[in-house]
């Protein structure tokens, strides 16, 4: 099993971390509310966990740009 993170906003892979063997309590996931959850994490059919999270770029555009919230998705 591996946790995967993605941009939410371009899709960027910002890392994976191989063979983890942990509950969502020692990953944070369970500070999630059931709708966070929902909109952030998803598991594959080999049971990778996916997160949706925010790339650094992103971040900056969004901070320097707050009308791009509206948007999905970002290129940069």
């Amino acid at each position: 099993m591996a946790l995967k993170y993605y941009c939410r906003h371009c899709g960027h892979p910002m890392g994976t971390i191989d063979n983890i063997a942990m509950d969502s309590e020692r990953l944070g996931l369970s500070e999630l509310t059931d709708e966070e959850r929902m909109e952030m994490v998803s598991y594959d059919s080999s049971g990778d966990i996916h997160i949706k999270a925010i790339c650094e770029d992103c971040h900056e555009s969004l901070k320097r740009n707050p009308d791009y919230y509206q948007y999905d998705y970002l290129i940069h």
